[in-house]
């Protein structure tokens, strides 16, 4: 036992110096107060705070749940069946459709994003292709905007969540689909009185794949949206960066990890923890 407690050493401190020793660095710096030019005035504070709460700071973590929520929503409504074929293809079939879905993880996020906006931008492949059939259309329509935004993060996450279902659907017990079809149930009832129950922590797991990524990216929309989508991430890299307004931006982030570490407890309660009670 005390030999594995040394060799746990390294572990314990890899995530003390460079997990909980840079976010309590955060919190500290969300109650001091910002300098005349941008540096940092050692005032505690608790101003930083109630100004999240403004009218214009809310909104923008609101329209970062919305897009966060409807990620994960479209995620799992495209990504359930795509898992159920994945997991009921044949053992050769099988493997070909899990290296198509990983393929896209080998090149870098930012590569992908800026394909998909050259891709879809002005003078790319899309919009060429319209002005050849004369296809009459804005050139701005498929550049900078949230649908585009949505498109990307859809895109994205995706694998996220059709990775932990293919892992719960291939240990699936399908008898279980042909005894309810024996007892007269309908292909509805099926699913959502069979297949679904018995799949809800893969459920669970996926959603909280997709929706805690989202809900901090910063990447996508600042490709795809520009300054028409601003989101929670953009909002704090802005303070950092341009703004220079640290403790501000601390305390944006100090409630980004308060909602990342209650998020998954609340989906997992939700999805699972309900029925079990």
């Amino acid at each position: 036992m005390r030999e594995m407690s040394i060799l746990g050493l390294p572990a314990l401190a890899w995530f003390v110096f460079f997990l909980l020793a840079p976010i309590l660095i955060v919190i500290l710096l969300s109650f001091l107060k910002r300098g005349t030019y941008g540096g940092l005035e050692w005032t505690f504070q608790l101003s930083n705070y109630p100004r999240i709460f403004e009218a214009v700071y809310f909104k923008i973590f609101f329209e970062s749940f919305k897009l966060s929520l409807i990620t994960a929503g479209m995620c799992f409504a495209l990504g359930y069946p795509m898992a159920w074929a994945m997991a009921t293809a044949q053992r050769s079939t099988r493997s070909l459709l899990i290296l198509t879905m990983a393929i896209p993880f080998l090149t870098n996020l930012i590569i992908r994003v800026y394909a998909l906006r050259i891709f879809l931008g002005m003078d790319g492949p899309v919009q060429t292709v319209l002005q050849f059939l004369g296809v009459e259309f804005d050139p701005f329509l498929f550049s900078q905007n949230k649908t585009l935004v949505l498109y990307g993060m859809v895109t994205t996450y995706l694998p996220f969540m059709v990775f932990p279902l293919h892992a719960a659907l291939e240990k699936f017990d399908f008898t279980l689909v042909e005894a309810a079809k024996d007892l007269g149930a309908s292909e509805w009832q099926v699913l959502t009185r069979v297949i679904l129950p018995n799949t809800r922590l893969a459920i669970a797991n996926g959603i909280t794949l997709v929706f805690v990524p989202c809900l901090g990216e910063f990447v996508i929309p600042d490709l795809l949206g520009g300054a028409k989508s601003m989101l929670i991430g953009n909002l704090i890299t802005e303070q950092f960066l341009k703004t220079r307004d640290w403790p501000f931006g601390a305390a944006l982030s100090t409630l980004l990890i308060l909602l990342l570490v209650l998020i998954p407890f609340t989906i997992r309660r939700t999805i699972v923890g309900r029925r079990r009670g």
